[in-house]
């Protein structure tokens, strides 16, 4: 059950009706990021969904963890108005299967994630669990540099901090108890 007032005829979309009634103008700006992350972000789809989902499983937020975006994102875009001719999935790669979604569990030593997967979970556990420390570690931000350029790691951790503020509003919230995975993107 929402820890917030959701009415009976908003349960379809409790977190669209969440941020345009009960925060309307932060709601927005949180919907138009959601959309940018989703339609601009420079990286493999694999290698965004590996940080995603592992925010996901970090944050608690069902809802999250049962997205995918090879599955569910054209969809969202569709019913928020977005661009799915831009989006992450549309610009192609390798599509994850469930057998990568439960390799996340085995980040560091699974075969099935390969160096650069690895890295972006590594930064997105270490944002959500070590910010501190994470600016002032000369050594991983050695390799994320060899790995990636500026544009993706800029890219990259924008994308996370987003993850991480909708994914916990969400399950924060209660609202990922009656929220399905194609009303809402994680």
């Amino acid at each position: 059950m929402p820890n917030i007032h959701i009415p009976d005829h908003a349960m379809a979309d409790p977190l669209g009706y969440a941020l345009t009634r009960h925060s309307p103008v932060i709601g927005r700006a949180a919907g138009e990021f959601v959309k940018s992350v989703y339609q601009s972000v420079r990286l493999p789809l694999r290698l965004a969904e590996a940080a995603r989902y592992r925010i996901a499983q970090i944050n608690g937020c069902l809802v999250c963890k049962g997205f995918r975006a090879a599955d569910h994102l054209d969809g969202y875009l569709d019913a928020v108005g977005g661009d799915r001719t831009t989006s992450l999935v549309a610009r192609g790669g390798e599509r994850p299967d469930e057998a990568f979604y439960a390799a996340i569990d085995e980040w560091q030593t699974s075969p099935l994630l390969n160096d650069r997967e690895r890295l972006a979970v590594d930064l997105a556990e270490r944002m959500a669990f070590s910010p501190n420390e994470l600016g002032y570690d000369e050594e991983f931000w050695a390799k994320m540099r060899a790995a990636f350029d500026d544009a993706e790691i800029a890219d990259l951790t924008l994308a996370i901090g987003r993850w991480m503020a909708m994914g916990r509003f969400t399950h924060a919230l209660g609202l990922d108890t009656v929220c399905l995975p194609t009303s809402a993107a994680a």
